[in-house]
């Protein structure tokens, strides 16, 4: 089967792994997830633990996104190992947890290094499937939140310097879009990492250009000091996304310097449809200057 999917395929269909240097990067709506039938199914394919974490959340809108979460993670991985030629249902997936609590598949299921990274947020869920080391953050850049002061408690002084100044001359509503790259970007990497916040965030700086000229979506760099001083920038990716107006995705990926790297984009309806996405129609850059519509 090509690794391409099929814009006519339904959701249950098998997929083909990436290759290496190729991420396949999925989005859910949970607002689209409304059937009753439809959220039924998607609760049947949760094992003890997750129907006892889905129990837990007091409102009902944090209960639907780890339902359509769970069911995007056990639905989509499931399609890829039947791709590899080893059927499995959905609910029969097994998973292995490190030190840190990151899962990734058992190996039993056959799809050797392929990983996958989830994260959700108000109103999307997001997961990337790849090999090696790899991570995703989303956000809804809407929320309330108080960027400039977050970042100067947990970002790299260059960062916050380079914040200060950008919010000096382009304002503060660009300078909160512009925290968000840095932010989404910073969780991707600790994530593809597989060490959470064990892992400083003022260890590791991102260069997003000084805000007066547009850096290309190639064109995000990374330096490492302190606990990082032995990582290698040349051996990571970084890609921004927005799949629409109120959220920012952010893509890290540990790959050999200069290789190239191929995205592919799915919005899916679990059980239901998939909705590939041209890579141009959703990547972005880093937010420099004012934003032309």
């Amino acid at each position: 089967m090509h690794s391409d999917v099929d814009p006519r395929a339904r959701a249950t269909d098998a997929l083909t792994p990436p290759e290496r240097g190729e991420l396949h990067l999925w989005w859910a709506r949970p607002a689209a997830a409304i059937d009753p039938d439809l959220l039924e199914a998607y609760a049947s394919v949760l094992n003890e633990t997750e129907r006892e974490r889905h129990g837990r959340f007091l409102f009902a809108r944090h209960r639907h996104l780890f339902l359509v979460a769970r069911a995007l993670v056990r639905v989509t991985l499931a399609r890829y190992v039947a791709g590899a030629g080893a059927p499995c249902s959905p609910a029969a997936l097994r998973f292995a947890f490190n030190e840190h609590g990151r899962p990734d598949l058992d190996l039993s299921h056959g799809l050797g290094p392929v990983r996958f990274n989830l994260s959700h947020t108000d109103g999307l869920v997001v997961m990337l499937v790849g090999r090696g080391d790899l991570g995703v953050d989303v956000e809804d850049i809407t929320r309330r939140t108080s960027g400039l002061n977050i970042a100067e408690h947990f970002f790299a002084p260059a960062e916050v310097e380079e914040l200060l100044a950008f919010a000096g001359v382009h304002g503060d509503a660009l300078a909160k879009s512009r925290f968000f790259d840095y932010w989404t970007l910073k969780e991707a990497y600790i994530k593809a990492r597989g060490m959470g916040l064990a892992i400083p965030l003022r260890d590791f700086v991102y260069k997003l250009g000084d805000g007066r000229a547009p850096v290309g979506p190639e064109g995000i760099r990374i330096a490492f000091a302190g606990t990082l001083a032995d990582e290698r920038p040349g051996e990571w990716s970084f890609r921004l996304l927005r799949p629409d107006p109120a959220h920012r995705v952010a893509l890290a990926l540990r790959q050999p310097p200069a290789a190239s790297l191929r995205i592919r984009c799915v919005e899916t309806l679990p059980m239901i449809d998939d909705h590939p996405l041209a890579l141009a129609d959703v990547l972005s850059v880093p937010v420099s200057g004012p934003e032309r519509s």
